[in-house]
């Protein structure tokens, strides 16, 4: 018996659940229904609106055709008109004329004839009859402003409804990665007539390879209005390995599938500040650092000094201070304290050991002192970046003078440059040499040259200022032939002096 009743209730379980699926078939149906017979209404409606428009192009037509005929009928009619009246007047002259002369004949036994017979000749060597053009002015057909309407007529009988575009396909091999941009290129299979008005791209940033991902975090990214079979996305910030792409057609009515995507790979170093490792005096968000003075929170520790805590109640030995940074990668200074004193230092939590990798930083020129470049893991947390022989970098100084120099080992070169508002950093890690543009006009700053023993990582200090870093770039073009260019004549690190 209860055997039976639990088979019952799994027939009751599923043939519920069955009449809910066919009721919400049902109402889809029926949604589907109003859906067509609203999609219909409309797609009648511009149907209807597209005709009258055409018959008003037509009647417009019409009308200046028909004003052109009245106008050469009414020109044509002037003419010839004017042309009558003066026949008319030459021949009532001449009738005249006829009649006195006949009438002088008919008198020729007169003393007067000879005088009446010499004023008849003059007057008929004057006469208008003898002066006038017996030849129309102007034709009386009109078949010139006939018009044929055979080709027109043959395009009207094959008007159709618009076919969905084609799927266009992305030409992988003519596609290319480059200076920031990505410049994409596809086709539309051969005869395609369907009226197409633009593209529609869509791009997303992934860290896997090959096919898209059903479920991928990042959202597609839309670019509309395309007018070309090419478009080049520029200004990008590659802080993934890849991108993916995809496109389609579309014309007045409708858009086509989405091509198959492609998978570019997008070669560009990026990092993160590791807020970890930065000075307590400056405040990390993002990619962002600004240096507050309230920031060690001094006050607070002198309190709880005062409550007999002691040391052990310390900023520096805080469990706070223990939890890592959910930004911050393995490689950065893992187990280290922060850098303290007045080494107001933050590093990057990517390290470099190959390849060339390029970053750029925006700062603000009142700080009064910044520094920019690279550094081992080693950097104490009291070491000022260029002043031990593990760091390397830019530094400008706004503290009683202005310099602005290259520094390593605690040796400068003063540089007799611009202060740029925006500093490229150029490592090439094989190589063994980092360069510092002017990331606005690429001009060389300063290129120090060695051979690293170690990976580095990008570096950072500011005091009483901020500065803002980009990093998902890659190397620029020009950059590449600057460095090949001044490689034999750019400065090395041991000659600062």
């Amino acid at each position: 018996m209860g055997e039976h009743k639990d088979d019952l209730r799994k027939i009751i379980t599923t043939l519920a659940l069955k009449n809910e699926e066919i009721q919400n078939f049902i109402y889809s149906l029926k949604q589907m229904i109003e859906n067509v017979e609203e999609n219909s209404n409309r797609v009648q409606g511009e149907l209807e609106g597209e005709f009258q428009s055409l018959y008003s192009l037509l009647d417009e037509l019409k009308e200046g055709m028909l004003m052109k005929i009245k106008q050469d009928r009414a020109s044509r009619i002037y003419e010839l008109q004017n042309q009558l009246t003066a026949c008319t007047k030459a021949l009532e002259s001449s009738e005249e004329l006829l009649e006195t002369a006949n009438h002088t004949l008919s008198a020729s036994e007169t003393d007067g004839f000879s005088q009446a017979a010499k004023q008849i000749k003059d007057s008929v060597t004057m006469a208008p009859a003898f002066r006038l053009s017996l030849k129309a002015k102007v034709t009386d057909n009109m078949s010139h402003l006939m018009v044929d309407f055979t080709q027109e007529r043959r395009l009207l009988q094959n008007l159709h409804f618009l076919p969905v575009p084609s799927t266009p396909e992305i030409i992988a091999s003519e596609c290319f990665v480059a200076n920031n941009s990505v410049s994409l290129v596809w086709s539309m299979p051969d005869g395609e007539d369907s009226g197409i008005q633009h593209y529609i791209l869509e791009h997303r940033k992934t860290n896997f390879p090959g096919p898209p991902r059903t479920k991928e975090e990042q959202p597609w990214m839309v670019v509309e209005g395309i007018q070309d079979t090419e478009y080049t996305l520029t200004s990008q910030r590659f802080d993934m390995k890849y991108m993916n792409f995809r496109v389609k057609a579309c014309n007045k009515a409708v858009s086509g599938d989405f091509s198959e995507p492609v998978t570019l790979e997008t070669p560009a170093f990026s990092f993160r500040l590791d807020a970890g490792s930065s000075h307590q005096n400056l405040r990390v968000e993002e990619s962002n650092v600004e240096w507050d003075a309230t920031g060690g929170k001094v006050q607070d520790i002198k309190n709880r000094e005062k409550d007999g805590r002691g040391r052990g109640a310390s900023p520096c030995n805080s469990p706070a201070r223990c939890v890592q940074s959910p930004k911050r990668m393995p490689s950065a200074r893992v187990g280290r304290d922060r850098f303290t004193a007045e080494s107001y230092t933050v590093l990057g939590d990517t390290p470099i050991d190959g390849g060339d990798c390029y970053w750029e930083v925006r700062f603000d020129k009142d700080s009064k002192a910044f520094a920019v470049g690279v550094t081992y893991r080693s950097l104490g947390k009291f070491d000022q970046l260029g002043k031990t022989s593990v760091s390397w970098c830019l530094h400008l100084n706004n503290w009683l003078q202005v310099t602005f120099a290259a520094k390593h080992g605690n040796k400068a070169r003063i540089l007799d440059v611009a202060v740029p508002n925006r500093i490229g950093v150029h490592c090439s890690y094989e190589e063994g040499f980092l360069s510092f543009y002017n990331a606005t006009n690429k001009q060389l700053l300063h290129t120090f040259r060695m051979k690293f023993t170690q990976p580095v990582l990008p570096a950072f200090m500011v005091w009483c200022g901020s500065f803002s870093v980009y990093t998902g770039l890659q190397v620029p073009s020009c950059v590449k032939s600057l460095q090949k260019r001044n490689s034999a004549t750019s400065s090395s690190s041991t000659s600062l002096t």
